[in-house]
C-alpha cells in the first residue's frame, strides 16, 4: 500500500490530493485503471495494451492497485488457472478523474510524432 506522508489528510488543503495521487502513483497505474474502465481484463490482455511495461512492473502495479482496493483479482479454478482484473466499486469512482486526465492529455500533450516534421 502506498505510504501516505501524513497520518491524517486534514493537515493542509493539498493533503487529500497527495493521498489520492499516492494511491494512483506509478507510471502504469493510471493506464491500467483506464483500460479496466471498459471491463474485466486478463493479465496478458493488459500486457498487450501496455507494450512498454515489463511483466514484473505490471505485476507490481496490479498488486499495489489491489492492495489499495481499486481493483479486484478474480482467480477461476480452471486448468490452467484464469485470472481476471476488474475495477472495484471504489476504483470505479475514479472514472471521472481518469477520463478528465485523458481529455486534458488529448488537448495539451504534444504528440512526439507530430514534432518530427
Amino acid at each position: 500500500m502506498a505510504r501516505i506522508r501524513h497520518s491524517s489528510l486534514d493537515c493542509s488543503p493539498g493533503c487529500p490530493v497527495e493521498g489520492t495521487l499516492q494511491l494512483i502513483d506509478g507510471k502504469w497505474k493510471g493506464v491500467v485503471l483506464f483500460h479496466l474502465l471498459a471491463g474485466p481484463m486478463r493479465f496478458n490482455e493488459l500486457r498487450r495494451q501496455l507494450k512498454h511495461c515489463t511483466q514484473r512492473t505490471l505485476t507490481n502495479q496490479l498488486r499495489e492497485l489491489e492492495a489499495n482496493g481499486l481493483i479486484h483479482r478474480e482467480i477461476y479454478p480452471e486448468v490452467p488457472p484464469r485470472v481476471e482484473y476488474s475495477l472495484t466499486p471504489r476504483g470505479r469512482t475514479l472514472e471521472p478523474v481518469i477520463l478528465a486526465l485523458k481529455a486534458w492529455g488529448e488537448e495539451h500533450v504534444i504528440d512526439p510524432a507530430s514534432q518530427a516534421a
